[in-house]
């Protein structure tokens, strides 16, 4: 049975992240940079607006735009902070966000 690898105790910077992935694949340091740069490069081409909206890692994540509705302005709602007085709340413009999901195999990491 394999061994795990040991677990890393400080996040790694970029630098860091490239120099192992070129160790540990045998690519060079540049050539790792420039599949890190286009990978970014992909995920912005497939969340942009008119684009497919999610691209997927296989296995890893799936990284959606998820299209949030204008909110209307409110006027006379209870404040929750305190009790009996009334505030209103502003309008907020339709937006566009980016979720991050993990998937099977990304959770299965974790265990």
């Amino acid at each position: 049975m394999a061994k795990k690898p040991a677990a890393i105790k400080k996040p790694l910077t970029k630098s860091q992240i490239l120099a192992e992935l070129s160790e540990k694949t045998g690519v060079a340091k540049k050539d790792a940079a420039a599949v890190l740069d286009e990978l970014g490069n992909l995920i912005d081409r497939h969340i942009q607006k008119g684009a497919a909206g999610q691209f997927t890692l296989p296995g890893l994540l799936k990284v959606k735009a998820v299209k949030r509705p204008a909110q209307p302005a409110r006027k006379g709602v209870p404040n929750p902070f305190k009790p009996g007085e009334m505030m209103n709340i502003p309008a907020k413009p339709a937006s566009v966000r980016v979720r991050v999901l993990p998937l099977k195999k990304l959770k299965d990491m974790v265990k």
